[in-house]
C-alpha cells in the first residue's frame, strides 16, 4: 500500500513538471517573435520636379503595418537615409505639411539591406495650383520655374474676383504688384477682403517688400503703421518704408529652414534705395525664420495663425479633389510634424495619437510669408535664393 502511494506521488510530480514545461517554451519563443522587427534601408536624393536642385528639408517616410510611422529628413543636398520595416510599403515625400508638394514612391525593404531609390523616384511634384502677380521689382516666377513648376499670371483685377483666386493654393506677389492703388482704391477694397478669405479657408500667400501693404494697407508701400486697408489686424504687424540700400549681414532663426539650407548666415543685398522694414510684430502670431545679425530685426516672418469673422467659407485650389488630410503626428522626444496623408490612414492615425489637422495655427488658416527683400532670380540677393526656394515649397 506505501509502494503504491508513493507511485501515485510521483506520477503526479512528473506529470506537474511536464505540464510546466510545455506552457513556458512556445510563451518564450512568441514574446521574443513579437519585439523583432526587421527593417532594411531606403536611400535617395530628393530633387526638384526638373532634376536640377536638390531640396533640403524635405520629409521622407512611411508606415508599418501598425500605422507606426518610420520617419527622416533629406539634408541640404536633398540626400536622405530612412529605416523601414521590411515588406512592401508607400513611401512619402513632402515639403511644408505635404498639401502643396509631394511625391509617393512604392518600394519593397528588405532585411539588412539598402534600397538605393533612383532620382527619376524622388523628384517632388507639384501638387498645388500656383498663381503670381506681375511686380515692378522682382519676379518670383523666375525661380519656381528654375525649380521645374509653373505658375499662372494673374491681375489685381482678378485678385477682386474671389471665384478666379479660389482655384489656387498658392499666390504670389511680387513688390510693386499694388502700385495702380491710388487709382482704384475701391478694387484693392474688394482684393483685402478676397485674400483674407482666401488665406482663413487655406490659401496660402507670399509677399516680398513693398507689397506688404496687401497684409497692412497703404498704396505702393506702407509708410506708418495702422494705415487703411490691408486684411492683417494692425496689431500683429507694422511696416514702414524707411529701410536703406546696402548690404546687411542675416541669421537664419529656424532650425528647419537651418537643415534645408545647410547655413545659418547670410548676406542680403537691400538692392533699392528704400525698402520696407519691420518694426514690430506680434511674436505669438509671426515666427522670425530670417533676423538682421547686428539688431535682431525681423526680416522674414510666417504665420499661420490667421483667422477673421464673417468672411465667406469656400473651398481653396486642390481642396475639392484631394483624397489627402493634414494630420499632427508626434515623433519620439515630443517632435511634432504636420504631413499630408492619404484619408483611409487618419483613423488608424488618430487612434494612435495623431490629431487632425498642422500642429500650429489656426486650423483653417493657409500660410502668410512676408520677407523684406527681394526675390528676383537674376538680382543680387546673395545666397537668399536658396531660402526663396524654400519659401516657394514650403507654402
Amino acid at each position: 500500500m506505501r509502494k503504491h502511494y508513493l507511485f501515485i506521488l510521483l506520477c503526479v510530480f512528473t506529470l506537474l513538471i511536464n505540464c510546466s514545461g510545455n506552457d513556458d517554451s512556445p510563451l518564450t519563443s512568441e514574446n521574443t517573435a513579437a519585439t523583432t522587427v526587421e527593417t532594411g534601408k531606403l536611400s535617395g536624393k530628393v530633387m526638384s520636379q526638373n532634376g536640377t536642385k536638390p531640396i533640403g528639408g524635405a520629409s521622407v517616410f512611411t508606415f508599418d503595418d501598425k500605422y507606426k510611422i518610420y520617419y527622416t529628413t533629406s539634408d541640404a543636398d536633398g540626400k536622405f537615409i530612412l529605416e523601414a520595416p521590411v515588406g512592401n510599403h508607400t513611401i512619402y515625400i513632402q515639403t511644408g505639411n505635404g498639401s502643396n508638394f509631394r511625391t509617393e514612391i512604392s518600394a519593397t525593404v528588405k532585411n539588412n539591406e539598402t534600397l538605393n531609390l533612383d532620382v527619376s523616384q524622388t523628384k517632388l511634384n507639384q501638387v498645388a495650383k500656383i498663381a503670381y502677380v506681375k511686380g515692378t521689382y522682382d519676379k518670383i516666377e523666375d525661380i519656381i520655374q528654375t525649380l521645374g513648376y509653373t505658375a499662372t499670371e494673374i491681375t489685381n483685377n482678378d485678385l477682386a474676383n474671389l471665384t478666379t483666386i479660389a482655384q489656387y493654393d498658392i499666390i504670389f506677389l511680387n513688390c510693386g504688384s499694388r502700385s495702380s492703388y491710388s487709382s482704384n482704391p475701391a478694387l484693392f477694397a474688394t482684393i483685402d477682403t478676397n485674400l483674407a478669405t482666401f488665406v482663413a479657408n487655406g490659401g496660402s500667400i507670399y509677399a516680398s517688400d513693398w507689397d506688404v501693404a496687401y497684409l497692412v494697407g497703404g498704396a505702393t508701400n506702407t509708410n506708418n503703421c495702422s494705415l487703411a486697408g490691408g486684411f492683417v489686424p494692425d496689431t500683429k504687424l507694422c511696416s514702414k518704408n524707411i529701410g536703406t540700400s546696402g548690404m546687411v549681414a542675416a541669421t537664419v532663426n529656424n532650425a528647419g529652414l537651418t537643415t534645408a539650407l545647410g547655413f545659418n548666415t547670410l548676406t542680403i543685398d537691400f538692392d533699392l534705395s528704400a525698402w520696407q522694414k519691420i518694426i514690430n510684430y506680434d511674436p505669438a502670431y509671426w515666427e522670425v525664420l530670417v533676423k538682421e545679425t547686428s539688431t535682431n530685426d525681423a526680416l522674414m516672418i510666417r504665420t499661420n495663425h490667421f483667422t477673421a469673422t464673417g468672411t465667406t467659407t469656400i473651398p481653396i485650389g486642390n481642396a475639392p479633389t484631394t483624397t489627402f488630410v493634414t494630420v499632427c503626428i508626434t515623433l519620439s522626444g515630443n517632435i511634432q510634424i504636420s504631413l499630408s496623408v492619404p484619408q483611409a490612414l487618419v483613423p488608424y492615425l488618430v487612434a494612435l495619437g495623431a490629431t487632425v489637422g498642422s500642429c500650429s495655427g489656426s486650423s483653417t488658416s493657409g500660410y502668410i510669408y512676408y520677407t523684406t527683400f527681394h526675390n528676383h532670380a537674376s538680382g543680387n540677393i546673395g545666397n537668399a535664393g536658396v531660402i526663396l526656394q524654400y519659401v516657394i515649397l514650403n507654402l
